[in-house]
């Protein structure tokens, strides 16, 4: 398998970025992690626009090389970016806790978390709802993993 030599800004009605992005995380399900890092890195160095942040999956690609520094020093660069969509802080979440690291998943959860609630997403659409759901799931599960006692957040969970 080889990355398609894109050209111009689109192709195929998407973004040329989008299509570096969606190339890398193919290689990544392919258990590829080199070559994904080649194609999300060129989805960064294009800029275009993308459905998510292409660092997310190439500090995940970076993880599989062992090569820690490089994929913690993204994490902490979207950190300090605040990012503003929920989606970003999932991903990283869903990343942390397959390292290991509990603590910062909490933290990147409970961030997207309230990132749906003070943009009052969760009434907006179902996709935003939706989204809120699947950040307290993960977040719960979290903290039951740590063993932490159950918080407010935690009780959304019962609302219907």
């Amino acid at each position: 398998m080889t990355l398609l030599a894109l050209t111009g800004t689109e192709t195929a009605g998407m973004p040329r970025a989008e299509a570096f992005l969606r190339a890398g995380e193919q290689w990544l399900m392919a258990d590829e992690p080199a070559e994904a890092v080649a194609g999300l890195r060129r989805a960064m160095a294009d800029g275009g626009p993308v459905f998510s942040d292409p660092r997310i999956p190439l500090a995940r690609a970076l993880f599989q090389l062992g090569r820690q520094p490089e994929a913690q020093a993204l994490i902490c660069e979207v950190k300090a970016e605040r990012p503003a969509d929920p989606r970003t802080c999932d991903l990283v979440a869903e990343l942390l806790v397959e390292r290991q690291d509990l603590a910062g998943a909490l933290d990147w959860a409970t961030t997207g978390v309230e990132l749906c609630l003070a943009g009052g997403s969760a009434q907006q659409n179902d996709a935003a709802a939706s989204e809120l759901r699947l950040l307290l799931r993960l977040r719960y599960r979290i903290r039951n993993d740590l063993g932490l006692p159950e918080d407010d957040y935690d009780a959304m969970l019962d609302d219907p």
